[in-house]
């Protein structure tokens, strides 16, 4: 696997920190600007927001810059961002710098993935985008539990400046590991909006977006509650919260690997598999929230699901639409994007209408459910458009008598 592959990897772990480590930061928040705990959440709502938005936007937008220079560019935007965050004085400005980033990271992501396939043979797609995706399980295996440890100790304010600085920090390795005009791997031609456009316009594909949306919303909405969960259901003491994220991030890191492997060689048999499993998980941390030991065992489960499925529904769609190799994974983005906006929308909602924490994560099963559905669709579709065998043609039997009257 090239190198800028997996520094592409490393600069989705910084940003990625951002994305997610409000999960662990959220209380916090909410005291020092004096919110609910449901108001604070919505900072992560709006950062998907962004993204949603962000991506396609921005992927038609940079279709003819450089690669390198759209990715740098994209990364200095997120930083700067992150450096009014933590200078914000109220929730106006944190929710305002919380979209800007995010349209900055949506952009990254979408020009990020255009890169990595393009640097690998087909065969190797799957992979590339789970060595890139891997960054985000990093970031919930070591960014989320330390911005939550920096948010502890030191004030949620610190945790922006230190994703701020490690997006700096991103953006100098990939000015030295890309070039400036990368050559693609697999003979792709430059952009062309056109071409990308038309690439679109295929139902299955607009399908697989579907399924993006309800796996991957079926995994965060229960994430983005999980400390509070674990601290008032669970009754964890809030020092052991960060070590609970990690174990969620730790399965992530198995699942997203074993995802990788699977993407290429059995991408809906793996998709059929996470959405089931990720709703019988979350069925269960609904039940049990408040039993300490089965609740630690269900954290990673939830993670590995979660995961399972992201190579296989970041590189299914270049297969389905290889003619759209930019505006494909900008539009997947903000189909990632619409569940992590969504679902914890609605867990709000349940929080609020006296259902308690444990509601989110039926919210996270019903949306797992909805998601194996969609799955089953695209199978049936799959087995319809597969083309049917040639047939069997008889070989001619020849007379006896002519065969006699050859050998006489």
């Amino acid at each position: 696997m090239p190198l800028a592959v997996h520094l592409l990897g490393l600069a989705i772990f910084a940003q990625g920190t951002s994305e997610f480590m409000l999960s662990g930061l959220l209380p916090n928040i909410a005291t020092d600007l004096g919110v609910p705990l449901s108001g604070a959440g919505l900072l992560i709502s709006a950062f998907a927001v962004g993204m949603v938005v962000g991506a396609p936007v921005l992927a038609v937008a940079t279709l003819r810059v450089p690669r390198r220079t759209a990715l740098i560019a994209f990364q200095l935007a997120f930083a700067a961002g992150h450096v009014v965050g933590a200078l914000a004085p109220g929730y106006g400005v944190l929710l305002a710098t919380r979209v800007v980033s995010a349209v900055a990271y949506a952009g990254f992501w979408s020009v990020a993935a255009a890169t990595a396939v393009s640097l690998v043979p087909q065969e190797a797609k799957g992979r590339a985008m789970s060595v890139v995706a891997m960054g985000l399980t990093l970031a919930t295996v070591v960014g989320v539990p330390a911005g939550t440890v920096l948010s502890q100790h030191a004030g949620w304010r610190t945790a922006f400046w230190a994703v701020a600085a490690l997006t700096v920090l991103s953006a100098l390795s990939l000015r030295t590991a890309l070039p400036a005009h990368p050559t693609t791997a697999d003979g792709h031609q430059l952009p062309e909006l056109r071409r990308e456009l038309n690439g679109l316009a295929r139902p299955r594909l607009w399908l697989s977006y579907l399924i993006t949306t309800l796996t991957f919303g079926a995994g965060v909405v229960t994430f983005s509650y999980l400390a509070p969960l674990l601290t008032e259901v669970t009754g964890l003491p809030a020092a052991w919260v960060p070590a609970v994220l990690a174990l969620y991030g730790i399965g992530g890191l198995i699942g997203i690997t074993v995802g990788g492997r699977l993407a290429d060689s059995a991408p809906l048999r793996t998709l059929a598999a996470g959405a089931a499993l990720l709703t019988l998980a979350s069925a269960a941390l609904a039940r049990t929230a408040d039993d300490l030991p089965v609740t630690l065992v269900l954290v990673p489960v939830l993670g590995f699901t979660a995961y399972l499925v992201n190579p296989v529904v970041q590189s299914r769609v270049f297969r389905l639409a290889p003619d759209a190799p930019t505006l494909v994974p900008a539009v997947n983005t903000s189909a990632f994007n619409v569940g992590i906006t969504l679902t914890p929308i609605l867990g709000g909602l349940t929080i609020d209408a006296g259902l308690g924490l444990p509601s989110v994560a039926w919210v996270g099963a019903a949306t797992g459910l909805l998601g194996l559905a969609a799955t089953a669709w695209a199978a049936t579709l799959e087995r319809r458009n597969r083309p049917a065998p040639p047939p069997l043609t008889a070989t001619p039997r020849t007379p006896v008598g002519t065969a006699g009257a050859t050998k006489s």
